[in-house]
């Protein structure tokens, strides 16, 4: 089946707002180490979690992650998965290579470095300059840049759909920055 033109301008738009941060999201390869504060840590080796409580904030490099509870995963690389929840959790990445910063929220988000995914869940929002998107739940690919976002009941008073918003292209734009209809410009 086919995507329509509104499937395939979304899947744009999402890719033009990830995409960028693929690259400076929390990454395993850099050289930066992940700097945690919280209110409480409770750290178990046997089991290689890290559970940390209270105003937590996780750093690495210029992205960052605020959350009221986090559980860093690890195993023999490293950190291999960052789950967080929050009244929202807020992610946010920084402007890369002509593209915006991007902040993303969610009750829950999840980064799995094994799977190479990034998961929004329960009110699930992105923005990127004045783009944004919204949805129940947002399935990020980081290695093959596919998005999955899904609408969620209409229970907490959402509409149950998924949503966004995508400002038109201005004439002041640079080849670089991404178009209205989310695509980046001169790839």
């Amino acid at each position: 089946m086919k995507p329509s033109g509104n499937t395939s301008r979304l899947l744009a738009l999402l890719t033009g707002l990830l995409l960028a941060g693929s690259a400076s999201a929390f990454d395993l390869n850099s050289d930066q180490p992940i700097k945690v504060s919280a209110d409480s840590a409770r750290l178990d080796d046997t089991e290689g979690t890290a559970v940390y409580t209270g105003d937590v904030r996780l750093v690495q490099g210029e992205a960052y992650l605020n959350a009221d509870r986090v559980i860093l995963h690890r195993n023999e690389q490293g950190v291999s998965k960052v789950e967080s929840w929050g009244t929202p959790a807020h992610y946010s990445q920084p402007a890369r290579d002509g593209q915006k910063a991007t902040d993303a929220w969610a009750l829950e988000i999840t980064w799995s470095a094994d799977e190479n995914v990034i998961v929004l869940k329960q009110q699930a929002r992105i923005e990127q300059g004045s783009n944004e998107f919204r949805g129940d739940v947002i399935h990020y690919d980081t290695v093959r840049r596919v998005v999955t976002a899904e609408g969620g009941s209409t229970e907490s008073g959402d509409s149950g759909r998924v949503e966004m918003v995508i400002q038109p292209r201005n004439s002041e734009q640079t080849d670089n920055e991404t178009g209205s209809d989310g695509s980046t410009q001169g790839q």
